[in-house]
């Protein structure tokens, strides 16, 4: 199934989808509690509208035996389940009680125990690694360590059962390679090889050694080191770097694996890929294509370049496609019997490589257990809230209370609404996605941006030149672009580093058909916080100005004649006057602010949203004040707000979707 409806009065009624009927229950009652319907006079009346996104979303997967064990992504608690090839249906899952997603897993050498490592907040006392023993999978995994690192990226187990980790998560500190003995319990670190690294996504290991892969998030700047591939030698835990110079100049090493005397490389960036012989490092053969996760079935090495799986056959030398459909992210590769496995989004995927033939099996359908999920993009209008999840987009229909869930390859990380139809800024590389509901037909693309330009940040709508206005971030070799998407011609205009090298375009707002750009530089020096004026038909800058932020721009707002600035890590709010082009007002918004935030204007008012509280700014003091205090919504990258045609707002809390309507700043107005 591509899309499914529900009505959430029958999914609390009935049981719904996958068991959530008592969880979602309880969490709508304590909501309501929570979020009285209708306050005193004067006060903001708030509706809860229920969980936005409901759903199993995945981030790895590992076959062993004939079970696939995934784990999930932005869920609460984390889980890991078994999907039972041969019978086709969910047998079994444990619950982790840290972290927010899964991306590591790995299992020891017989088979029974399998250990996955977590993605999390902070470094927070808990264990990130867990073990779960395979043959009794009623019992619990338990937590039995953690690194000094924030997260685990990746995992490997050795013959002898000691298991190394690789992650890292703190851009000011390097990662370490973690190694964990399961027959004293110690978790130990073996240094840190490269001090310029900011990332570890990849750990393989041997009798001999362990193989560690590093580098950075974003290329250049601040010193940080491009990709590494590190040896270590498990006796004297000494390391050389044997990453081939072909693809030396790579950002990143993200992926190992331990194939037939070979290890296989993937390396973002210069479009190869690596086999080295394990008896001879000096020895190696380059693949001419991006890859990870390397399996081999005779000859044949598999692996996966989105958005389809290949095989290298090592004979010949040749490189086919042998699934050459769009199944969106894929979190896993195996090979079972004269099969490649595969895991995405949404199904288990059986690829015969031979016909080039894939079997699906739908993962909802099978009962996998899903709940209510870390959200990104939110727009409203004609009827309807859309909220982005990962790989789907949640169509809330107000009058109904109907919701229906898009399959939409990647993670809509905002959206706006234009004439009813839908437009989302599409990680990771989908560019500009459109859905528009009269037609049936599922968000697809309608806009690419340039290479590398893959995290679209900010998106909004000139109504002067007809054009969808996007800002995006490059993750590999920083700076960012500006994009415009004109729906009537279908044109698309495009600008690399409109601002500098180091700025992204973190933040867009447009009036009188000019569109203005909002920087954001994560680097230690440079400019951060550069506002551009940028004429979106001509594609050329036509004014700029830095208010002097100590932070980059986090979101930006236009009211009347004034552009509002929201700084990132509560580093304040800014005011520029678009007449003189001068900066006129700088305020404080560290009571109502932490780090990321967004900005909406609604009946006269712009009003801002935090990972804590709702707030309005007045239009003529622009001093803050507080709409709804602790809303803490559950955003997985960066907090959102949205108004519909009515001006009544729209964001989360918690889990929920929640409707504002803020009577006393119109009162307030009146008088």
């Amino acid at each position: 199934m591509s899309t499914f409806a529900i009505n959430r009065r029958q999914l609390l009624q009935t049981g719904g989808i996958g068991g959530l009927a008592a969880a979602l229950s309880a969490m709508s009652s304590g909501a309501a509690q929570a979020a009285p319907g209708r306050q005193t006079t004067g006060a903001p009346q708030i509706t809860d509208l229920g969980p936005a996104v409901v759903q199993f979303s995945l981030m790895s997967s590992l076959l062993v035996g004939d079970t696939v064990y995934i784990g999930s992504r932005n869920l609460n608690p984390v889980r890991v389940i078994g999907y039972h090839l041969p019978t086709g249906t969910i047998t079994s899952r444990t619950d982790l009680g840290s972290g927010y997603s899964i991306q590591a897993l790995a299992a020891d050498s017989t088979g029974r125990y399998l250990y996955a490592g977590v993605l999390r907040d902070g470094i927070d006392g808990k264990p990130n690694l867990y073990r779960w023993d395979l043959s009794t999978p009623n019992a619990p995994a338990v937590g039995v360590g953690e690194t000094g690192d924030r997260d685990i990226r990746a995992l490997a187990v050795a013959p002898d059962g000691k298991v190394y980790l690789a992650g890292g998560g703190l851009t000011t500190n390097a990662p370490s390679l973690w190694e964990f003995d399961p027959a004293t319990n110690a978790m130990t670190s073996w240094g840190i090889p490269d001090p310029g690294a900011t990332i570890a996504q990849a750990v393989a290991a041997t009798a001999s050694h362990v193989y560690f892969g590093t580098g950075s998030t974003l290329g250049g700047g601040n010193g940080s080191s491009p990709g590494r591939l590190f040896a270590f030698d498990r006796t004297t835990k000494t390391s050389t770097n044997i990453l081939p110079a072909e693809v030396a100049t790579g950002v990143s090493v993200t992926s190992l694996s331990v194939l037939n005397g070979q290890l296989g490389v993937g390396v973002k960036g210069p479009g190869k890929s690596v086999l080295i012989n394990l008896a001879n490092h000096a020895q190696y053969t380059i693949i001419a294509k991006t890859g990870v996760m390397f399996r081999q079935l005779g000859n044949d090495v598999f692996f996966v370049k989105e958005p389809g799986v290949w095989s290298y056959n090592m004979v010949t030398k040749k490189i086919t496609q042998i699934l050459t459909e769009d199944v969106g992210a894929m979190w896993g590769l195996d090979v079972y019997g004269s099969k490649a496995l595969t895991v995405s989004s949404y199904d288990v995927i059986e690829i015969d490589p031979v016909a080039k033939t894939a079997v699906k099996h739908d993962l909802q359908q099978a009962g996998a257990p899903g709940g209510p999920q870390l959200c990104m993009g939110l727009a409203a209008g004609a009827g309807d809230v859309y909220v982005g999840g990962t790989g789907t987009i949640a169509r809330h229909q107000l009058a109904t209370e109907q919701v229906s869930y898009l399959r939409a390859t990647g993670e809509a990380k905002d959206a706006v609404m234009v004439g009813g139809v839908l437009y989302t800024g599409q990680y990771n590389s989908r560019g500009i996605y459109a859905y528009d509901p009269a037609t049936g037909q599922l968000p697809y693309q309608v806009a690419a941006l340039p290479a590398g330009q893959n995290r679209p940040l900010d998106v909004c709508w000139d109504a002067v030149n007809g054009l969808v206005i996007a800002g995006a971030q490059n993750d590999t070799g920083g700076g960012g672009c500006f994009a415009a998407y004109k729906p009537s011609t279908t044109q698309v205009i495009t600008k690399v580093n409109p601002i500098d090298a180091l700025q992204m375009v973190r933040a867009v707002a447009t009036k009188d058909g000019v569109a203005y750009l909002g920087g954001d530089n994560i680097y230690a020096t440079g400019p951060r916080s550069t506002v551009v004026a940028w004429d979106p038909v001509a594609n050329q800058e036509l004014w700029r100005l830095d208010p002097g932020q100590p932070q980059g721009i986090a979101a930006m707002a236009i009211h009347g004649k004034f552009l509002y600035g929201m700084s990132r890590k509560a580093a304040g709010l800014f005011v520029i006057d678009l007449d003189t082009r001068q900066v006129v007002h700088r305020g404080d918004l560290s009571a109502v602010c932490t780090d990321f935030g967004a900005l909406q204007v609604s009946r006269g008012m712009v009003y801002g949203v935090s990972d804590t509280t709702v707030f309005r700014i007045d239009p003529i003091t622009f001093a803050a004040s507080v709409v709804v205090a602790d809303i803490n919504g559950g955003w997985y990258s960066g907090p959102h707000i949205t108004a519909d045609e009515d001006g009544l707002l729209y964001t989360l809390r918690g889990p929920n979707l929640v409707r504002i309507d803020d009577q006393q700043a119109m009162q307030t107005m009146r008088r």
